[in-house]
């Protein structure tokens, strides 16, 4: 079962420091053929398709994702080493459900649907004090609109929603929040506030661009994420249960490069004791689904040692900006039991995929299934350091001078 979050904390400093970087490991001669399983990556590739559209599909029907699909009595653990109750391999759930709940989630968290469709607005806000008001006083149920503009400064929300009257925050891409220093602070803080949906605006000038702490159940999508000193958007604290979809993210890294990921899950080990009180920061179930992401300079996805159950499914990744020692791959997975299926990536610094061990029990039983890599590097297309990972047979990778893969593929 999940571990029960611990009583609200003080928020941890803006910048902690990222984990120590594991050491770099050896290219493996050779590799397995690279063109593997055409017709079977199609038809993960239709019904990919049809689990990220969203919306109506004609008869008024959600598509959502659940927080987890590894059957209807699986219990998931944060302690290292221990991987579903049901070992049926996770895919994605679709419900028509506006919940989304799959029955395996924390109960006081249902997943929230994919698709946001924000509501008339309870108030709109025209200027950096309304916002700040509105963020104040809302409240179960409200819809805030922020009207185009630019709103200069760092935004917190501390009031949570609930799961049957979440809060909205929407705008349009002309509504800009300008967080006007990349060197400290966050342009948009959730701050314990779950049941949230952001949406459609822009996000750009913090150090990070969306930071969330102790959420469950919020819905983050459609945003443009850009010109951001670390990384763009980060679930952490034991925020579980939340969806990151459809957002543009770009021009990350501009303080550190080494910390410019697009979305980064949980906490590294070394700031446990600073984030989660000494323990595994359990931001587990998360869903990171559709979104584009390019101009990083650290990983797209870094998913940290002490998360489970997540999923990355049907985004777009371009590494061309990729820098450092050890910032090499699109998608660097730490965690255990989560899914990475139908992602297209493209010009890696060394490897598209990978897996490490930071700490013994984790970086385990994770998926890598029906994803296409164009590599453009010296590494693999996936490039698993630590064991008992799977690499489906319908992944399709070009351009990765050491192949495939560096386990064999499994059907």
């Amino acid at each position: 079962m999940s571990s029960t979050p611990p009583p609200p904390q003080a928020p941890p400093p803006a910048e902690p420091p990222h984990s120590p970087e594991p050491p770099r490991r050896a290219a493996l001669p050779g590799g397995p053929a690279v063109w593997l399983s055409g017709g079977a990556l199609v038809v993960a590739l239709i019904a990919l398709a049809v689990a990220i559209g969203g919306g109506d599909d004609g008869s008024g029907s959600k598509v959502t994702v659940g927080a987890t699909t590894a059957g209807p009595n699986a219990t998931w653990s944060t302690r290292p080493g221990v991987l579903p109750s049901d070992p049926a391999e996770p895919d994605p759930v679709v419900t028509d459900s506006p919940s989304g709940s799959s029955g395996t989630g924390d109960a006081a968290s249902p997943a929230p649907s994919t698709k946001i469709d924000c509501p008339p607005a309870s108030v709109t806000v025209d200027d950096a004090p309304s916002l700040e008001a509105a963020l104040d006083q809302a409240g179960p149920g409200d819809s805030i609109r922020l009207s185009d503009g630019v709103y200069r400064g760092e935004f917190t929300a501390k009031t949570p929603g609930t799961a049957e009257q979440p809060v909205f925050l929407c705008g349009g891409p002309g509504a800009v929040i300008d967080g006007e220093d990349i060197k400290g602070g966050y342009a948009v803080h959730l701050d314990g506030a779950s049941h949230w949906r952001l949406a459609g605006f822009t996000v750009r000038n913090g150090q990070k661009g969306v930071m969330a702490d102790r959420v469950q159940g919020t819905v983050i999508q459609g945003l443009t994420v850009e010109q951001i000193g670390d990384e763009a958007i980060h679930l952490r604290n034991f925020s579980s249960g939340n969806v990151v979809r459809d957002n543009t993210i770009r021009a990350t890294g501009l303080r550190k490069e080494k910390f410019g990921e697009g979305v980064y899950i949980g906490s590294a080990e070394s700031n446990w004791c600073t984030v989660t009180g000494c323990e595994p920061d359990a931001s587990d179930r998360n869903t990171v689904i559709g979104n584009r992401i390019s101009g990083t300079t650290a990983e797209s996805v870094d998913i940290k040692e002490g998360t489970t159950g997540g999923k990355v499914i049907g985004n777009t990744f371009d590494g061309s900006k990729l820098s450092g020692d050890h910032n090499d791959s699109w998608v660097d997975v730490k965690g255990n039991g989560w899914l990475v299926q139908g992602n297209t990536g493209r010009h890696a610094l060394e490897d598209g995929f990978q897996t490490h061990q930071i700490l013994k029990g984790w970086g385990t039983g994770n998926t890598f299934k029906g994803n296409v890599a164009q590599v453009d590097g010296p590494g693999f297309g996936f490039n698993l350091t630590s064991d008992g990972n799977k690499v489906t047979c319908d992944n399709k990778v070009t351009g990765a001078a050491e192949g495939l893969a560096n386990v064999d593929c499994a059907s």
